[in-house]
């Protein structure tokens, strides 16, 4: 147990700075960052990847500079700070390295555009506006007025939805397929622009809602959803390899 911090009287250890991560919910992420990193490091080098000691080189200079430290001296201090030898730090920027070359395989443009071509209508979009009420009688008169009159949806929404989008009329914006419930979601996709659909009850009940669908959009493969692509392939890389090492959190 290592002494971290001490404010006053008060000494905050390691331990006790653990566990102060944990009650505040930051500790598993911080976590799953390490996991990600160093399951990749060890793919790296089980696929012999190799770092060449200029690379390592290189990329220890650029952190120095980014971080001001422009003489030996100034980078000695730096590090004797941090309580790292030079060791450690070179292992660090070379796991950093390995972490990068490791996704420049696991993600690269070919593997993006074939995710696309075969997931396509995931990455569809809708532009909706919605009114969430409290009761279904109240959902259901609303429903009877945009009948009549689909354009006193805004108006509507304004007067009665108790959602955070009742300022703008109830406008949510653009939606891609997941981000709505299964059920809701099957049959909001296939509605028509201008179509007005509901009320749904949410699962606990509580709730009722209303969708105007004001726009559909096919999926274009822009850089927004080369992002999220990229993203997913990370992730399910991540977890094949998780599942092919032991990880036990101490």
């Amino acid at each position: 147990m290592t002494n971290l911090i001490r404010i006053n009287d008060e000494i905050i250890s390691s331990d006790s700075f653990v566990k102060l991560l944990k009650l505040s919910g930051r500790f598993d992420a911080l976590i799953d960052d390490v996991v990600q990193e160093k399951l990749a490091v060890h793919s790296a080098r089980r696929l012999g990847i190799r770092l060449t000691p200029e690379a390592v080189q290189e990329r220890a200079d650029q952190i120095r500079r980014v971080n001001g430290l422009h003489r030996a001296v100034d980078m000695r201090r730096y590090l004797e700070g941090l309580k790292v030898t030079p060791e450690e730090y070179e292992q660090f920027v070379t796991e950093m390295l390995c972490f990068e070359k490791m996704m420049e395989q696991v993600v690269t443009e070919e593997k993006v555009e074939q995710f696309f071509r075969l997931n396509s209508p995931q990455f569809d979009s809708i532009d909706v506006s919605h009114i969430v009420v409290e009761s279904e009688g109240t959902a259901r008169e609303i429903m009877a007025i945009l009948s009549d009159e689909p354009e006193q949806f805004s108006g509507l929404a304004q007067e009665h939805s108790i959602a955070d989008t009742r300022s703008s009329g109830g406008h949510i914006g653009s939606v891609l397929r997941g981000a709505l419930r299964g059920d809701v979601e099957a049959k909001v996709f296939h509605a028509k622009p201008g179509e007005i659909l509901g009320p749904f009850a949410s699962a606990d009940g509580t709730c009722f809602e209303i969708f105007m669908i004001n726009d559909k959009r096919p999926a274009t493969l822009d850089e927004d959803t080369k992002s999220e692509i990229r993203r997913l392939l990370k992730e399910q890389w991540l977890a094949a390899q998780a599942s092919e090492h032991r990880l036990e959190i101490m």
